[in-house]
């Protein structure tokens, strides 16, 4: 669980990791306060992990805690606040147009939907390659043929955690997951809303780590 710390927390947090280790006297000469307005700042700090103490030797910043609060923030994103636009192709696209449209767009997945605008398939760059090995007439081959289909399209609701799709795309050895919307309980019936991506995820966490995310 992620404590949400005082503005007065935060300034000793800041002190501890600038000139740890330091003595709670010299904490309270630099916030000039007394000591004992501070040991209840302190004994929380140090109850929730943030700071750990040593007799003789005071207060020294806790970096392995700090790593795990970030690590619980990246956790807890959802999917919908990282998702980008879908590139989305006809089921009639050749395999051609489709490998043309991959490059331009510089991405590793496309996606299909139907005349309803529901998701109808997804195209990977490993379908597009495996198309194009021995096919003379690429152009003439629609991607419906070679596309996943549902039920096999493995997708990701708007709700639910990064986490939850770095393990999707990890347990069925994706590069990417449609995010999706139930169309009225419709089973394997969904509107497209954008996707997710291991790039997406490897940059979220970065920019977690840096603390750009809130």
């Amino acid at each position: 669980m992620i404590i949400k710390l005082s503005k007065r927390q935060d300034e000793i947090l800041q002190i501890v990791k600038q000139n740890g280790p330091i003595t709670g006297k010299e904490i309270a000469d630099k916030l000039s306060v007394s000591r004992a307005a501070l040991r209840p700042d302190l004994a929380i700090l140090t109850m929730s992990g943030n700071l750990e103490a040593r007799p003789r030797v005071g207060y020294y910043f806790n970096e392995k805690y700090e790593l795990k609060q970030q690590a619980e923030q990246f956790i807890h994103q959802k999917v919908a606040n990282f998702k980008a636009h879908p590139i989305v192709v006809e089921n009639s696209t050749s395999v051609y147009n489709a490998i043309v449209q991959l490059f331009l767009e510089d991405v590793g997945t496309l996606y299909t939907v139907d005349s309803k605008g529901y998701l109808a398939g997804v195209i990977s760059r490993k379908d597009l390659l495996r198309a194009a090995l021995g096919n003379k007439n690429l152009q003439e081959l629609p991607v419906s043929v070679i596309m996943t289909r549902m039920p096999n399209i493995i997708t990701i609701f708007p709700e639910e955690t990064l986490l939850e799709a770095a393990k999707k795309m990890m347990n069925y050895h994706i590069d990417s997951l449609p995010v999706v919307k139930e169309v009225d309980h419709q089973k394997n019936t969904y509107t497209l809303l954008g996707r997710i991506t291991k790039t997406t995820i490897t940059r979220a966490y970065v920019e977690i780590m840096e603390g750009k995310t809130v």
